[in-house]
């Protein structure tokens, strides 16, 4: 299992670092590794939602005994299901890899973040499908647009912060 997850990890940052010159001279290299990770695990997401809506789920409600559950908010769990765990694995080993925090803190954090984009797709799949009338998949798509931005500056700056550098000590204290 330890030999397919280095050859999975050095195949991801290999193919990802190698498209890298061309964006070095607009962003950092981390910022490049999470547009291209979770552009390609949103991409997979959007997919996989579309795939749901409208072929698994039929556009129907699903009903799980006395829940009904819209179609695009079903298909929008399943997906999330799925892409959750990529998700977490590419910004653990291949984004933020150099955390200082725990693995299990990393998780717990990364699914705090989660549960927070939920919510946020959640309040806005709802305002563009149900209230504006929106079709579902064009919805989800700026849905994610808003969610990125967010995302990305809590996992940076909280599910895999990195210690910082102890302050330098004031000059006018040292004279």
């Amino acid at each position: 299992m330890r030999r397919l997850h280095h050859f999975a990890k050095g195949t991801i940052l290999n193919t990802v670092d190698f498209f890298y010159p061309l964006c070095r001279p607009f962003m950092p290299l981390q910022t490049f590794r999470y547009a291209a990770c979770g552009g390609g695990n949103t991409a997979f997401n959007i997919l996989l939602y579309f795939i749901l809506y409208n072929f698994v789920l039929d556009k129907m409600v699903l009903h799980l005994g006395p829940i009904a559950i819209s179609a695009h908010i079903a298909a929008f769990l399943i997906a999330f299901c799925i892409t959750f765990p990529t998700g977490f694995y590419l910004s653990m080993f291949v984004v933020f890899s150099g955390s200082h925090l725990r693995r299990r803190t990393q998780f717990l954090r990364y699914f705090l973040v989660a549960i927070a984009c939920i919510l946020i797709n959640y309040v806005l799949l709802k305002l563009f499908v149900d209230v504006l009338g929106w079709y579902p998949t064009p919805s989800m798509i700026l849905t994610t647009a808003f969610v990125i931005v967010f995302s990305y500056l809590s996992q940076r700056h909280f599910s895999f912060q990195k210690k910082v550098a102890p302050a330098t000590a004031n000059l006018s204290e040292v004279a």
